[in-house]
């Protein structure tokens, strides 16, 4: 991943001082401010489902893909019947893991795992 994208995705998550769009409009009219606003959204989005599927005791499941670092995230939402299945690359999945209560969700879900495996 690009470092100024990259960059941009974590100013936009600082939860203290977030970069404003409006102020940096010229910033985000490039391709990378772009890409950087199209992947928080996508990240963001991930973030609510992953703290959704927590809180309703769903099922979690992180697999590695491939050697070059692909994350498959599965999600089992109870409340809608459904499921939500994403692929990120290693730089997107560390993004994911800085949000807010990511980290927490994938360690109670490991935990949770753990469990069922020894029952």
């Amino acid at each position: 991943m690009d470092p100024f994208v990259r960059r941009l995705i974590q100013r936009l998550h600082h939860p203290s001082r977030p970069l404003s769009r409006n102020r940096h409009f010229h910033t985000f009219s490039t391709p990378e401010g772009q890409r950087a606003l199209q992947l928080s959204r996508r990240l963001r989005n991930l973030q609510r489902d992953i703290l959704a599927c927590a809180r309703e005791g769903g099922l979690t499941i992180i697999q590695r893909e491939d050697a070059e670092g692909q994350r498959r995230i599965e999600l089992t939402l109870e409340k809608l019947k459904g499921r939500r299945v994403s692929m990120l690359e290693e730089d997107e999945f560390e993004l994911l893991r800085e949000l807010p209560g990511v980290e927490a969700a994938f360690e109670s879900a490991k935990q949770r795992q753990a469990e069922t495996k020894r029952a």
